[in-house]
């Protein structure tokens, strides 16, 4: 039996995986942090060590930074995904579909093109329960949105 049908929520939203957004950025600071005073601690590291161990642990915190990015933010004009490195503008009327099937590592979105775009903004890792919610309502949000243009 299929689940009762969410209320589309109000624009604008926006979906982020909160809970390891997080972590990440705590663990990512976190380890700058020691690294950069291990690195000042340390008696027998030249400048140029000390400055090698802060660059890695920007770069180890910029890593974690970059994987704490995704987002899906959606409008009354359409839905913005924010993945790791890339972010694309969808209007509703591309969006056929909104996916998260069981096992999926976040949402995938079945475009009119025949593609599928991941939309790594809402993702069952650390908080399952949220991210089946918010699959819902941006499924409610793109079901509304798509019947809505088709009566106009």
């Amino acid at each position: 039996m299929p689940a009762p049908r969410p209320e589309a929520p109000a624009l604008p939203v926006t979906f982020r995986p909160t809970l390891t957004r997080v972590v990440l950025l705590s663990v990512g600071l976190a380890m700058f942090l020691v690294i950069t005073v291990v690195a000042l601690m340390l008696e027998r590291l030249n400048v140029a060590e000390r400055i090698s161990f802060v660059f890695v642990a920007a770069l180890f915190f910029g890593v974690l930074a970059l994987l704490s990015r995704p987002k899906v933010e959606a409008d009354e004009a359409g839905v913005t995904v924010v993945n790791l490195t890339r972010t694309r503008r969808l209007a509703w009327e591309e969006i056929l579909r909104v996916n998260l099937r069981s096992g999926d590592p976040w949402v995938f979105l079945d475009l009119s093109d025949g593609t599928s775009l991941p939309a790594l903004g809402i993702q069952p890792g650390m908080a399952k329960q949220q991210a089946i919610r918010d699959a819902r309502a941006l499924r409610a949000l793109t079901e509304a949105r798509s019947a809505g243009d088709d009566t106009a």
